[in-house]
């Protein structure tokens, strides 16, 4: 790998591991989670690697193969944010600093082995981080301890409204599985692919579009979506407390029905889109037991329109991949991957057609955005298990 052989070049010396954590897709779930409502997702085969050694003097020190400068602090004199790709790794430290004891640092080269947006690159490149940091000071975490403090250290340190759902599909995931998790309590469930359903691959389809979630509209949507909550529990007379603290979760569906139409309209266009994404889930989630991935794959793309013009997310190109993505045959369903403003979009496939369809997807986005020739590309992809511990 890349990272290897540049930490041999900066060192002068062979790495000591290789920790890696897989990208994830949410086919259907998207927005929702920060909301404390349910998903399902896929680890992919594809994702971050570190190669890294120990530092005894407690000094990190990352490269990056994407970007430039090199970053490095200490494990107890971590600091604030600094607007760099580093911050995530720092968040990581600051978190995994406040549950356990640290003497040992690391130096490392990350690599990405696809390109930034949509693929919750941020939360794979915390967890491989913090699967290596844990390592050097011999530090075992469970599953569901991995996906807190990565989870604090985006949300807390970096300062994005994050949920779980990124952590959670890169952590839990197995191959040839769909997982159905449950955002209020953790609780979740491994969904066998019946041997009944059509073979199906995942097919990324990058924009060339980058994004920083820290810096879009993701953060407003979210807080759109807790006002219309934080309203509704108003109007219903129910009790209520912090604004952070409202949830759609904790909000019944009839009350929204009821109360909706004295919201302003983005708020209910948010709301909508939370209630109407929870009823899909376990439809899907249905679907995928029976084995019926048209379904889930219809299901996937209504997915895709209510994050269009309910959530307001996507940037033309993006909402362009997704008009291409409806019309192909051969592709059972698919949506913007991530937050939705930039990057990437993903879908469920036949493998029988990739070749047709990635000849025809890049054909038609391409006479729309002739500049994004060179940067738009294309990527099949299979389900894979989550990080190692």
């Amino acid at each position: 790998m890349n990272c290897e052989k540049k930490f041999f070049e900066i060192y002068g010396r062979d790495a000591d591991g290789i920790s890696f954590s897989p990208y994830r897709i949410c086919p259907i779930g998207a927005h929702s989670d920060h909301n404390l409502g349910k998903i399902t997702g896929f680890a992919i085969d594809k994702g971050i690697h570190i190669a890294y050694r120990p530092k005894q003097n407690g000094v990190i020190e990352m490269s990056s193969l994407q970007f430039p400068k090199r970053a490095q602090w200490h494990i107890r004199e971590i600091g604030g944010k600094t607007g760099d790709w580093a911050d995530y790794l720092r968040g990581a430290t600051w978190a995994l600093a406040k549950e356990y004891s640290m003497s040992v640092g690391l130096c490392g080269v990350i690599e990405g082995s696809l390109p930034i947006g949509g693929l919750s690159s941020s939360a794979a490149v915390i967890l491989a981080f913090l699967n290596a940091l844990c390592k050097v000071n011999q530090i075992r975490l469970t599953a569901q301890e991995l996906i807190d403090i990565a989870f604090d250290a985006e949300k807390n340190y970096v300062g994005v409204n994050v949920g779980t759902l990124d952590q959670s599909c890169e952590v839990l995931s197995r191959k040839d599985h769909l997982l159905y998790l449950d955002c209020s309590d953790n609780s979740y469930e491994l969904i066998p692919t019946p041997g009944n359903m059509k073979p199906y691959k995942i097919a990324i389809f990058f924009s060339g579009l980058e994004h920083s979630l820290a810096g879009s509209k993701y953060n407003m949507r979210v807080d759109e979506l807790r006002a219309g909550v934080y309203a509704l529990q108003a109007f219903a007379g129910m009790d209520y407390g912090k604004f952070n603290e409202a949830n759609a979760r904790d909000v019944g569906f009839e009350i929204f029905e009821t109360y909706k139409e004295r919201l302003p309209a983005p708020w209910r266009r948010r709301c909508e889109h939370w209630y109407t994404e929870f009823k899909r889930v376990e439809a899907g989630a249905e679907a995928w037991r029976r084995g019926d991935i048209d379904e889930y794959g219809r299901l996937s793309f209504e997915s895709g329109r209510s994050s269009i013009y309910n959530w307001e997310s996507g940037a033309p190109e993006q909402i362009r991949l997704y008009e291409i993505m409806r019309e192909t045959d051969g592709i059972y369903g698919g949506r913007f991957s991530g937050a939705g403003f930039k990057g990437c979009c993903m879908a469920m496939i036949d493998p029988n057609k990739a070749e047709t369809i990635a000849e025809e997807v890049e054909r038609k986005y391409l006479t729309s955005f002739p500049e994004m020739k060179g940067k738009y590309s294309f990527h099949l992809c299979e389900s894979a298990d989550g990080v190692k511990l």
